[in-house]
């Protein structure tokens, strides 16, 4: 089969690679759709703290968020998955360790991360496994877009979740990417008042025709008064914005960090101790793929204007060295059909 293989940072090739072969309790799936994230660019680049801490090492088979038919079982237990719509966690615990077994998988120390630390090859690629434990079906009706926007919304769920929304609570996303707008999406479906603050006009225009009420400048917000917003998410790259999330809120609120800068954020506990601020750290869409589907399937949250194009395997060198197709559209996520032949 065809895969996208990083042989070294910046340098990545589609290759002919063996078909892998189910073994007792995974499913074979034919790969429809793949998104990429951040995190597929750092491992491209070779900026990813895996790499420095030995987890992740070339050559590396990239992908994690996706969705597939399945069309082979390891065993005939399994037959009811053939021909499902599915989706993965990417978080693959033992089972066995004291996390595994209070339900906290995503956190196991001895854990795959599907496409991203070493042992468990990604869905970049005309094929990939999954163990059935942790396969998510997608009903039908749902887009493929949408379903492969499950792993994304899954991690923007949680982060929404952990504000602890009431109506008409007053929420700031920082950051328009494809978490920030995702996680404001699910805090506009809770039913707060949402802002969003980027830096991209076109992002923030898109938040505002999903229905978001209000959209800012990073460095405007970071002129205005503290004490603004009973919850701030943090969905930044940028290391000075963790810190000016504890500033935003109001006393007694809530802050939640989803975002990872590049380098370390400082952030004076003394405000977070003296505001009596709740402080969340969101790591995994593993507790929130459940929901993000159910959100997707109601129509409560429809994430497709976020897919600015869809591109064959050929093209996802180029995509992660931030170019972009002549048609693309205002979303911040590129999609993957390695179904697609190259132009």
């Amino acid at each position: 089969m065809r895969a996208l293989v990083v042989t070294s940072p910046r340098q990545a090739t589609v290759q002919e690679v063996p078909d892998p072969v189910p073994a007792v309790g995974e499913l074979l799936v034919d790969v429809e759709r793949v998104g990429i994230c951040g995190t597929d660019v750092e491992l491209y680049t070779g900026e990813m703290t895996y790499i420095d801490q030995g987890y992740t090492t070339f050559p590396v088979r990239l992908g994690h968020e996706w969705t597939g038919r399945v069309i082979a079982v390891g065993d005939a237990s399994d037959s009811g998955w053939l021909g499902k719509r599915i989706t993965g966690d990417t978080m693959l615990g033992c089972g066995r360790c004291e996390f595994c077994l209070r339900g906290q998988h995503h956190v196991c120390p001895d854990r795959f991360e599907v496409g991203v630390r070493d042992g468990w090859a990604g869905a970049l690629a005309e094929k990939v496994l999954v163990p059935t434990r942790f396969a998510y079906e997608i009903p039908e009706h749902v887009s493929v877009t949408a379903a492969a926007l499950v792993e994304p919304g899954g991690n923007s769920l949680r982060a929404a979740r952990a504000a602890g929304i009431t109506p008409g609570d007053s929420v700031l996303v920082l950051g328009s990417g494809t978490i920030g707008l995702l996680t404001a999406q699910f805090a506009l479906a809770a039913g707060a008042q949402v802002h969003v603050g980027g830096v991209r006009e076109g992002s923030l225009e898109l938040a505002r025709a999903l229905g978001v009420q209000y959209t800012w400048q990073l460095s405007e917000l970071a002129e205005s008064a503290g004490d603004r917003f009973d919850a701030v998410i943090e969905a930044t790259s940028n290391r000075a914005m963790p810190a000016l999330a504890v500033r935003l809120a109001k006393p007694a609120g809530r802050v939640v960090y989803i975002g990872l800068s590049a380098a370390p954020s400082l952030v004076d506990t003394r405000d977070i101790a003296l505001k009596d601020i709740t402080a969340v750290g969101v790591l995994s869409a593993s507790p929130g793929l459940a929901g993000a589907i159910e959100h997707f399937a109601d129509g409560s949250v429809i994430p497709d204007d976020l897919v600015s194009e869809v591109v064959a395997l050929e093209d996802v060198p180029a995509r992660l060295e931030g170019r972009r197709g002549a048609s693309a559209g205002p979303g911040p996520k590129v999609h993957v059909d390695p179904r697609l032949q190259p132009q």
